[in-house]
């Protein structure tokens, strides 16, 4: 089962692998639609040590970014590191 938390933009981890496959066209469209109707999919990430990193999500985080969020909801998964 996934717990809910809420945290801080800044304490989420993107690999830089996962950064670059960043479409800033689908970051736009989303930042409307989550402007529109808020944020209906979740972002996943995992615990790493005093961080927590990305798995799922990227493009809603930083939609949420752009729109000036501080504070994100996520949901905390057991994966492992690829």
């Amino acid at each position: 089962m996934m717990k809910k938390k809420v945290l801080t933009i800044t304490d989420v981890y993107v690999p830089v692998k996962r950064r670059q496959t960043l479409d800033q066209q689908k970051v736009d469209s989303l930042a409307q639609d989550i402007l529109a109707a808020g944020q209906t999919s979740p972002i996943l990430v995992r615990p790493d040590g005093n961080r927590y990193v990305l798995v799922e999500g990227l493009h809603r985080l930083e939609a949420c970014r752009a729109l000036g969020e501080t504070n994100i909801d996520v949901y905390l998964v057991q994966a492992r590191q690829h």
